[in-house]
């Protein structure tokens, strides 16, 4: 059993990693933003949660209530492209920033922790086809990305200069149950909605590797277990592109099937405006080979991801309309 530190624990991803910790035994404390009740993360498997920026300062407050920490999992930071380019001091802030102030503190008073970092396959960025393996070269597209990529540059650094522990984890096209964001969650709504036609962005051909947030705790637990001494950079992803056309047919087949449809009749018509989104590259699907290697599989079908996804949304639709 370790005590471990997650930042961004109230997110999305941070909760089902929390549970999945909690769940092999390990105690739990998070720092982030977002007032959150003491019985409420206690279900998620958070036994202290404190509500704050993520400084040097608040992480020694939460240092004193809890111990120091074996292991740490950084999850704080921009969480999306179109808010990084609307917003891109605010999304630096959130994703670089604060990772400097995350490494600051492991320096000077929690040496001895290992840090998972959290990044995403934004790094690697436009023109790619095929898998992207690790050893590929990283050409951000967008601000998130850039971002990101400087957020991994200073976790490198700890480690080249004063030790640390450090794997880094790059994320892929994460969804599950929880998610209130991009594509499922504007489908869904447009579905409840009773939109037809229903005209979403891009081509539909965009290629993106789709993985379950409930796979995406387990990997980022079992990489955990297996941190050491040597730095590394992994994927986290299926290993499968699929073309968002067909993720978005899935999820109104999904619906109907369900009867969420209401007084519909049939799935409502699937166009695509044939306008590129700003910071969207075509491609982006991970070579998994290191992560097999690692022991790792997924355990959640992409067909019942789906259909957990729109039976969640649906039963939480008068709180979405």
């Amino acid at each position: 059993m370790a005590r471990v530190l997650i930042t961004g624990a109230h997110g999305f991803i941070g909760k089902h990693l929390a549970r999945c910790m909690r769940d092999s035994g390990h105690e739990v404390c998070g720092v982030g933003h977002g007032a959150w009740p003491e019985t409420e993360a206690a279900v998620w498997g958070v036994l202290d949660w404190l509500n704050a920026d993520v400084r040097a300062d608040s992480l020694r407050v939460l240092q004193k209530r809890f111990g120091t920490p074996e292991l740490v999992f950084h999850l704080a930071g921009g969480s999306s492209v179109g808010a990084a380019i609307a917003n891109p001091h605010e999304d630096f802030y959130r994703t670089v920033v604060t990772t400097a102030e995350l490494l600051e503190w492991l320096r000077v008073d929690a040496p001895g922790a290992r840090l998972i970092a959290v990044s995403s396959a934004a790094v690697y960025g436009a023109n790619h086809s095929g898998t992207i393996s690790e050893a590929a070269i990283v050409s951000p597209y967008s601000p998130y990305g850039y971002h990101k990529r400087l957020m991994e540059e200073l976790c490198l650094s700890a480690a080249a200069t004063y030790g640390q522990q450090v794997t880094i984890a790059r994320l892929f096209s994460v969804y599950g149950v929880g998610l209130n964001k991009q594509l499922l969650w504007d489908l869904c709504s447009r579905l409840l909605a009773g939109a037809d036609p229903i005209v979403l962005g891009g081509y539909g051909d965009e290629l993106r590797d789709w993985i379950d947030v409930r796979d995406v705790a387990r990997a980022l637990a079992l990489l955990s277990s297996q941190a050491g001494e040597r730095t590394q950079v992994i994927n986290v992803g299926s290993g499968f592109g699929r073309p968002v056309r067909s993720i978005s047919e899935a999820v109104l087949q999904h619906w109907t099937a369900a009867g969420e449809s209401g007084a519909q009749q049939r799935c409502p018509e699937l166009r695509f405006s044939g306008l590129a989104r700003p910071g969207d590259p075509h491609s982006l699907v991970a070579d998994t080979a290191v992560l097999r290697a690692a022991g790792f599989s997924s355990e959640i079908s992409l067909a019942r991801g789906l259909s957990d996804y729109v039976r969640w949304f649906a039963s939480r639709r008068e709180y979405v309309q």
